[in-house]
């Protein structure tokens, strides 16, 4: 099976909300799996002033061709108006491991 993989990172300040978004995109086979860290600490600017939060952040994985849809349904989901969501693609990884992304995740 040649499918080609990624992983997309989410953060946000409530690490349930983001599970329960990770257990969304698992459920509608937009990903296979997501691995939660938390907490993280994010420092970053938003309207001018300097921020430095407690966040927490998801690895998700799934196929390539499913971009666009895993970020569409993030944003709709997400509380952020404009909600980390970071598409990063693989260069290689356990070939059984790639695979069972791919059966675990839906055709686009």
């Amino acid at each position: 099976m040649d499918v080609e993989c990624c992983e997309i990172v989410i953060t946000d300040a409530d690490a349930e909300r983001l599970v329960a978004l990770t257990r969304t995109l698992v459920e509608e086979r937009l990903v296979a799996c997501g691995q939660h860290v938390a907490p993280i600490r994010s420092v970053y600017r938003w309207a001018g002033e300097v921020h430095d939060e407690a966040e927490a952040r998801v690895a998700l994985h799934t196929r390539r061709s499913l971009v666009d849809a895993v970020v569409a349904r993030a944003v709709e989901l997400h509380a952020y108006d404009v909600p980390c969501v970071l598409a990063v693609p693989l260069v290689g990884g356990h070939p059984g491991y790639l695979r069972w992304i791919a059966q675990e995740t839906r055709e686009p």
